[in-house]
This record gives C-alpha cells, structure tokens and sequence, in this order.
C-alpha cells in the first residue's frame, strides 16, 4: 500500500512539473491551477488509466479537464 502512494504521487508530481513547463509556470502556480480546476481530483480519481498514457497525453487531458471545469490556459 505504502508503495503504491509512493508511485501514484510520484506521477502526480511528473505531471504538475511536466504541465508547469508546457503553460510556462511554476510548478507551485501549475499546482494550484490544477487544484483549483480540479485536475488535481482527476488525476487522483483516473490515475490507473492516466498513468498508462504518455505524459504529453496526460497534460492535454489535464488542459481538457480544466478547460471545463473553468480554466483559461
């Protein structure tokens, strides 16, 4: 178990980082952006799907889902 949430936050931090230098941010300010638009949930919630795609997938799906859920980026 402890392994598993060792892994599963490794990932979710690749992904802050990764979607930081895609919109040109901080990893604290895409961190907060993926919080506050909820892809932060997502990637908690479809982490045994997302972790299967590349990372480009999954900061696209990232931008989608805070595009919906009120994003401008």
């Amino acid at each position: 178990m402890q392994e598993d949430l060792r892994t599963r936050v490794t990932y979710m931090i690749y992904c802050i980082n990764a979607f930081a230098a895609r919109y040109g941010l901080s990893a604290k300010q895409a961190f907060a952006y993926l919080y506050r638009h909820k892809g932060m949930a997502f990637l908690d919630e479809c982490y045994e799907a997302e972790h299967q795609l590349s990372i480009a997938d999954a900061v696209e799906d990232l931008a989608a889902v805070c595009r919906d859920n009120g994003g401008k980026l």
